[in-house]
């Protein structure tokens, strides 16, 4: 009796084992990649799996976007520039079983080809280009890298450049690029403007010559301004040819 009730207890142990072993519960968001005695048989799930152990083998693969940061790398721009740049990928699983059986460690192979290819097309670029043109070099790093993982089952929606670090000799060297530019563009300006002054000078002389009573009209009006402020003693000259007619009627008279 004793034996009948151990046996028994036996057999329920292994009867819920093997229930434990063979149920498997998926997620929305995950699929299991199943062999059949090591080859692979299909993608199951989500739901209620069921796993024939010793049989069937199964790997449970993530299909959320996933966020991978890429660590800090050093960077040698083309012009010369030591920088350190790290960014962040955003990538997600699409063919779970291209992602298990055509490279080890998807996660791993991601990382480190995206390491690779963020040095590599930042450094055919120029330090102004890595800090002005961010949101182009981020779509080159994407194509790169979604081409690449694309063979892998892995889609790379978008790869964003966070930082651009320079050393502190960089840092003041930009500096003084920048005063000198921003006074090169001030004398550029303050020649235009003189540029411009004198073609309007010259047009107005143009104008003035034609037509001698506007000369006048034009000093009776400068007078009248200066007339305005009386806290200053102001010396003007008299233009000759106001006085011209009345030296003409002098020597008549």
């Amino acid at each position: 009796m004793i034996m009948t009730l151990y046996f028994y207890a036996v057999i329920l142990f292994l009867l819920i084992a093997f229930l434990a072993s063979a149920l498997k519960i998926l997620r929305e968001y995950e699929r299991g990649v199943v062999f059949m005695l090591g080859r692979f048989w299909r993608v199951k799930g989500p739901g209620l799996i069921i796993i024939i152990p010793v049989i069937q083998q199964f790997v449970r693969v993530d299909l959320r976007t996933i966020v991978l940061d890429v660590p800090s790398q050093d960077v040698i721009s083309r012009d010369n520039v030591s920088v350190k740049v790290n960014a962040v990928v955003y990538f997600r699983v699409l063919d779970p079983e291209r992602a298990i059986i055509q490279v080890e460690d998807y996660m791993a192979a991601t990382s480190q080809l995206a390491q690779t290819t963020l040095r590599s097309v930042l450094g055919q670029h120029e330090l102004d280009e890595m800090l002005a043109e961010r949101e182009r070099l981020n779509n080159d790093v994407r194509n790169i890298l979604d081409q690449q993982t694309d063979t892998w089952g892995i889609k790379v929606s978008n790869v964003e450049i966070k930082h651009v670090d320079l050393d502190d000799s960089m840092i003041r060297a930009i500096a003084r690029q920048a005063e000198a530019e921003r006074a090169r563009r001030a004398k550029v300006i303050h020649a235009q403007g003189e540029q411009q002054a004198a073609e309007k000078l010259v047009e107005a002389a143009r104008i003035l010559s034609e037509q001698p009573q506007a000369i006048q009209l034009r000093y009776l009006e400068t007078l009248t301004e200066v007339a305005g402020d009386k806290s200053h003693t102001l010396v003007f000259p008299l233009p000759m040819d106001l006085l011209e007619p009345l030296l003409k009627r002098k020597e008549r008279d």
